[in-house]
């Protein structure tokens, strides 16, 4: 059913193998960060894609960027449909024809959840089963989506492996939970082909710096580019698992195209490195320094620890080393380097 790749198979390897071979995947949330660096990727591969989006948290700017930067004859292989994964119908008529699903439409941040976990639940539970069910009625070859690190809750152990979860701390974390049991139960019980993905605090170009529940990397860059107040929740040594959009690009790719005894499982998308929020804000103002002068000697402001946040995260990736092949390119600070250059340039115009 899937591209025959061995395990340890490169991925440069597989994005050749790629090049040589059309098929037709579906990217939910493709007008979304995550989402439409993957309908980049894959057109830039030579493949044809259908893009899903309702508009809720992506923007149409995200996708006029991928369509100049692949040029038209790639971008004359993409078909957007404006739709919601709320509504069957839409996933119905956006898997049709499609091999590889790779389902990242959702709506994050563990702060909107605690504030409407009615919405959260809607989105992230219910559209992801209408994405599911549609899948398997398509005959699509293998779902692919974003679980999220969330799910390990208050288990402390680090690094963390797949295997070992705690309780929730939040609405966003139980329906992350939720979509790797429905994902399970579908292979048990229709023999569907899903991999589940743990994203840790993915960061990179197109991710969105305004608004209340902005990812904290691109809400920091803009607020030190526009030299505002940068606010830190609780010391400053909370740790996370950054991890750049190329590595998360690369995973999905990866967990499409593996074979099928890497399916029906969920693996941590991550570098197994911890970053303090401090270690962050001196990194973030080393690279803006010699630019924007007034970054020198900044001082963040301190306020409270968020409800629902973990301490400390960092992950083992040695599973999705192993089955799917897995090689990260980007370290935090390579990753902060090119996302720096691209939110210099985005924000500078729009100001």
């Amino acid at each position: 059913m899937t591209m025959n790749v061995h395990t340890v198979t490169k991925f440069s390897e597989v994005q050749q193998q790629l090049r040589g071979n059309r098929h037709h995947w579906l990217v939910t949330g493709a007008a979304g960060f995550i989402g439409s660096n993957l309908v980049e990727a894959l057109l830039k591969l030579g493949q044809q894609v259908t893009g899903l989006d309702n508009f809720a948290t992506g923007h149409q700017r995200n996708l006029d960027e991928v369509r100049a930067l692949v040029g038209p004859a790639a971008w004359a292989n993409f078909r957007f449909i404006e739709g919601d994964i709320r509504q069957l119908g839409d996933c119905v008529r956006a898997c049709e024809g499609i091999d590889f699903v790779l389902h990242q439409a959702a709506l994050g941040s563990v702060s909107r959840s605690i504030k409407d976990p009615i919405t959260t639940n809607d989105t992230n539970v219910s559209g992801f089963l209408n994405m599911l069910t549609a899948s398997r009625d398509a005959g699509v070859k293998r779902f692919v989506y974003a679980a999220s690190s969330s799910t390990y809750g208050d288990h402390p152990a680090l690094p963390k492996v797949e295997d070992v979860i705690g309780k929730p701390l939040s609405p966003y974390a139980v329906t992350k939970y939720v979509n790797e049991l429905f994902a399970d139960v579908f292979g048990r019980c229709y023999g569907t082909e899903t991999v589940g993905l743990r994203y840790f605090n993915v960061f990179g170009p197109r991710q969105d710096p305004h608004g209340a529940y902005a990812a904290v990397i691109p809400q920091w860059i803009a607020a030190l580019i526009e030299n505002r107040e940068l606010f830190i929740n609780g010391d400053g040594e909370t740790s996370r698992d950054f991890c750049f959009i190329d590595n998360v690009v690369q995973a999905n790719i990866l967990a499409a195209t593996a074979p099928a005894s890497a399916a029906n499982q969920v693996y941590n998308v991550a570098l197994n490195e911890r970053t303090s929020l401090n270690q962050l804000h001196a990194m973030m103002c080393t690279l803006l320094a010699d630019r924007y002068p007034h970054v020198s000697g900044h001082q963040p402001q301190f306020k409270d620890f968020r409800a629902g946040d973990v301490r400390h995260s960092q992950a083992d990736i040695s599973k999705a080393e192993t089955l799917l092949g897995f090689a990260p390119t980007h370290r935090i600070g390579e990753g902060l380097q090119q996302a720096m250059t691209w939110y210099i340039e985005h924000l500078d115009r729009a100001r």
